[in-house]
């Protein structure tokens, strides 16, 4: 099966069950953005997102291991102090850079905890969007066995 079309059915299912059990809005399982998801570079994917250049926060703790020996399950998280209407998590030498993208309902808590797929060693950036302007934090993790493609 052609691995974009599975994509699509893929994220059209987490998304439709999501909306279904009141997790998002349809609303929010329509912005769903797929070119962002697309994007092949850091600046691809910040100037779909309408980050700019975000600037370093103290205010974000990103949670990473710094060595990951499976680079197919790669544990990251990241909280804030901001009050964060968006999160996302960038890998930058992956074959697609946006590995997760958060939408946070006002009054949640700004805290979340995913795995993500690592092709090779790589800094991974936070971002968090907060009061319309995004900031990043940076952390380089080194990953032994590849789990991208390869």
């Amino acid at each position: 099966m052609n691995q974009q079309r599975r994509s699509i059915l893929k994220y059209s299912a987490v998304f439709g069950l999501m909306a279904s059990t009141g997790l998002i809005s349809l609303a929010q399982a329509e912005e769903w953005n797929k070119a962002a998801f697309e994007g092949k570079s850091l600046d691809d994917v910040f100037k779909i997102l309408g980050a700019g250049s975000p600037d370093k926060s103290g205010a974000i703790t990103l949670n990473a291991p710094d060595i990951a020996e499976n680079g197919a399950v790669v544990p990251v998280g990241m909280t804030t102090s901001l009050k964060a209407e968006q999160m996302a998590i960038l890998v930058e030498k992956n074959p697609s850079s946006l590995a997760a993208q958060f939408f946070i309902p006002a009054g949640t808590e700004p805290f979340i905890t995913t795995r993500i797929k690592m092709g090779q060693t790589s800094n991974i950036y936070a971002l968090v969007k907060a009061d319309g302007k995004w900031s990043m934090a940076v952390k380089e993790v080194k990953v032994t066995l590849g789990g991208c493609g390869g």
